[in-house]
């Protein structure tokens, strides 16, 4: 099997630390293949840079997904996920999403932390999205920044350890989502110090892209996310163009 993990961010060191994450949370036998965008924000921090991304993250995916069983995307905004299951007869598995999912299995009460106050209003949104505003009681942010998780892990390390226990104490919260891609890998040395659940983002989504691709679900042919069928474009790429091609985005 071969995963195709997509980082829209351009900051390699970021992609690094998931690939490591995902090459441990992976099946024996199963490839993963990191990529990073190439235009954009170094680290998205704004649903301005986000919105951009949308479209770097899609053409990065028609460019690399041809041979792949399955797409992670590797950017904690799950960016562009819905768009890419339309055009996708392959699974799509969004980072954030999947480790919303597995919390809801391991508490009642769920809580997301992330990197930078002014995303709490984003990733809020995000949870809506997914209808489980009555699991994800509570969203907090700390305030180091993505690129300090590369540059300086144990300060990061030492807020997040801080902030989930004043969210446990405050929400009474039973598991807690670590959201951002610069977070993957944290929550292994963080375990001993939190007394619920930590999930790592990728952790979780490269098994369900696994569970998915063994499921063989067939690709719908109905509602919105079937294919929308050729469309006229301008200005795009040759292989985003080829994937509103249906005949070129079967298996």
């Amino acid at each position: 099997m071969k995963i195709l993990m997509v980082n829209p961010n351009l900051t390699a060191a970021i992609t690094a630390m998931m690939a490591a994450v995902a090459r441990a949370a992976a099946a024996p036998g199963t490839e993963i293949m990191p990529i990073t965008g190439e235009f954009g924000a170094q680290v998205i921090g704004s649903r301005a840079e986000n919105a951009i991304a949308q479209h770097g993250i899609m053409d990065l995916v028609a460019r690399h997904h041809a041979g792949c069983d399955a797409v992670v995307l590797g950017v904690s905004l799950d960016t562009a996920l819905f768009a890419l299951r339309e055009l996708l007869s392959v699974p799509v598995v969004g980072l954030t999403e999947a480790g919303l999912l597995t919390a809801c299995m391991a508490g009642s009460r769920v809580g997301l932390i992330t990197l930078g106050g002014r995303m709490i209003p984003v990733y809020q949104d995000l949870v809506r999205t997914y209808g489980l505003e009555h699991r994800v009681v509570s969203v907090g942010a700390i305030e180091n920044s993505p690129l300090q998780a590369t540059t300086d892990p144990d300060a990061v390390k030492k807020s997040v350890a801080a902030a989930c226990l004043e969210m446990i104490e405050r929400d009474r919260v039973e598991a807690i989502v670590l959201a951002g891609a610069a977070l993957a890998g944290f929550s292994t040395s963080l375990r001993e110090t939190c007394p619920v659940p930590l999930i790592d983002c990728m952790a979780c989504a490269v098994p369900m892209a696994e569970m998915l691709v063994r499921l063989k679900l067939a690709k719908a042919t109905t509602g919105s996310l079937a294919h929308p069928g050729a469309r006229v474009l301008r200005g795009v790429s040759e292989p985003l163009m080829s994937l509103f091609d249906p005949a070129k985005t079967k298996p």
